[in-house]
């Protein structure tokens, strides 16, 4: 059961990983998110709109187009995984803290190595959370407040009342969801990997 305050919100998600990110793209849908999903830190920045001048150019991969979405749907949230080749999600953090226009967007980062000096330099240098993976419904409702950051305290007050014995129903019924979806993309993934 989607909240129509959460209708609002729109994650960017970033991960290289297919299963990762359809696993990351599945829970935020299924808390009522709006998700756009892209398998690089280049991309996420092209779809907000800057140009990574340092990248490889993919022109071989077909990419979301900031000047078709960009300016329609406002990004309210970026979680992206740490490990990715050419940029990493700390890298990502640093581009988007960095500039005037995103700085003030919320980024979250997940990676599957539970280093603590990396969880503590993505914090430091501006991440709102750190997960480790696979992400869980549980780690998708520690969201709710850094998107309403940039809410108005009438739409948090509401969020804030939500009946809590429906959401763990929810959440024991997403969970299980998600451990059907998770096992079936590792089975895509073995047979990919075999092709």
């Amino acid at each position: 059961m989607g909240m129509a305050a959460e209708d609002q919100f729109h994650v960017l998600a970033v991960d290289d990983s297919i299963i990762d990110r359809k696993l990351i793209e599945t829970l935020l849908k299924i808390s009522s998110y709006q998700v756009t999903a892209v398998d690089s830190g280049s991309k996420a920045l092209e779809f907000l709109g800057l140009h990574e001048e340092d990248e490889q150019s993919d022109a071989n991969i077909p990419s979301v187009s900031p000047s078709n979405h960009h300016q329609v749907l406002e990004v309210n949230l970026i979680i992206t995984d740490y490990c990715m080749p050419g940029m990493t999600g700390y890298d990502l953090l640093r581009k988007i803290k960095e500039s005037k226009s995103l700085k003030d967007i919320p980024v979250v980062i997940m990676s599957s190595e539970n280093e603590p000096s990396r969880i503590n330099r993505c914090l430091e240098d501006g991440a709102q959370e750190f997960f480790l993976k696979p992400v869980q419904l549980s780690d998708v409702n520690k969201l709710r407040p850094h998107l309403l950051k940039g809410s108005s305290k009438g739409n948090q007050h509401t969020i804030n009342k939500t009946d809590e014995a429906t959401m763990e129903q929810e959440n024991q019924s997403t969970e299980r969801q998600r451990n059907i979806l998770y096992h079936d993309l590792e089975v895509v993934q073995l047979e990919f990997d075999n092709l």
